[in-house]
C-alpha cells in the first residue's frame, strides 16, 4: 500500500496539479491539508473521475483537510476530542478515516504565528487535543498513523539555518515536547528519504531562491504506529511536485508499506 500526504496550498488552484500527481504517483491514500475549500467547495467529482473517492471537512478560505482514497473510506472523524477553539470558532483541521484496513488522520496544525500570539497557545492546545485523539484511536486496534503538516520541525536539522529561527515558532522546546509525546504514546517519526540534497525538507517559501537554494524546512510528517512503521519499505519527498508553475509550496511525502 502506498500512503502520502501532502498540504496543497488551496485544493481549487492546485486541483490540476493533485491530479496530475494522482495519476503518476498512484496512491492508494492521500492526506491533503489546507484546502482554503469549504467542504460542499471541494471537487469531489474531479477527483472521483480519478478512481478516488473523498472524505472533506473544510469552513472556507483558511485551512481544510481531507483524505482521497481508491482502496476504502469509511468510519470518518471530523476534528479532535476536545478540540480548543480559536476567536470562538472550530477551524478544520483534522479528518480521520478507516482505508484499507488503516486507520489514518489528515492533520493541519496551526501556524503559532509568533510567540506573542494567542495563536502560538491555540497551538498548544490542538496539540494537546491531538495527543488525545491518538490515545483514544489506538483503542481501535487497527495500524495507525497520522499525516500532514505539523508546523513544527522536529530538530534543529529540519530548517535550513536554526539562527534564522531561534526567535520563533516551530522550533520552541514546547512544540517539539508535543511531538515528543505522540512518540511516548508508540508513534514513530518515519523519516523520508530526499531525492536531492542531504535532507528532506518538505517546504520552501515562496520567496525568490528560496526552493533552489534548498532554504527549506520539515515540517511535513507522518507519525506511525509500530505495525505501520515495522511495513515501511520506502518513504521518500517527492520534491519534483514542488517545481514548475504554480506550484503549492510543500512538497507531498509518499510512503510505501508492505501491508
Amino acid at each position: 500500500m502506498r500512503i502520502a500526504t501532502w498540504n496543497v496550498n488551496s485544493i481549487g488552484p492546485r486541483l490540476p496539479r493533485v491530479l496530475e500527481w494522482l495519476g503518476s504517483a498512484q496512491p492508494d491514500v492521500l492526506c491533503l491539508q489546507e484546502l482554503k475549500s469549504g467542504t460542499d467547495a471541494f471537487p469531489f467529482d474531479a477527483v472521483r473521475e480519478a478512481g478516488y473517492e473523498t472524505a472533506a471537512y473544510g469552513i472556507g478560505r483558511w485551512n481544510g483537510v481531507a483524505i482521497v482514497s481508491r482502496v476504502g473510506l469509511e468510519d470518518v472523524t471530523r476534528g479532535l476530542t476536545g478540540e480548543p477553539t480559536f476567536e470562538d470558532k472550530t477551524d478544520a483541521r483534522a479528518i480521520g478515516a478507516t482505508c484499507g484496513g488503516l486507520r489514518l488522520w489528515s492533520v493541519y496544525v496551526p501556524n503559532g504565528r509568533d510567540l506573542e500570539n494567542p495563536h502560538y497557545n491555540y497551538k498548544l492546545a490542538w496539540l494537546s487535543a491531538l495527543e488525545a485523539t491518538v490515545r483514544e484511536e489506538q483503542a481501535r486496534g487497527l495500524p495507525f498513523a497520522v499525516l500532514g503538516d505539523f508546523n513544527i520541525a522536529p530538530t534543529d536539522a529540519d530548517v535550513w539555518d536554526i539562527g534564522v529561527f531561534a526567535e520563533s515558532t516551530h522550533v520552541t522546546e514546547p512544540e517539539r515536547k508535543a511531538l515528543a509525546a505522540l512518540r511516548d504514546l508508540g508513534l514513530s517519526d518515519v523519516f523520508p528519504r530526499p531525492l536531492k540534497y542531504d535532507h528532506p525538507f518538505t517546504y520552501w517559501d515562496y520567496r525568490a531562491g528560496n526552493f533552489p537554494n534548498n532554504k527549506g524546512m520539515r515540517i511535513d510528517l507522518v507519525y506511525a504506529d509500530a505495525t505501520v512503521a515495522d511495513a515501511v519499505t520506502d518513504s521518500y519527498v517527492d520534491r519534483e511536485a514542488r517545481k514548475g508553475k504554480g506550484p503549492s509550496d510543500h512538497a507531498p511525502i509518499v510512503v510505501d508499506l508492505s501491508l
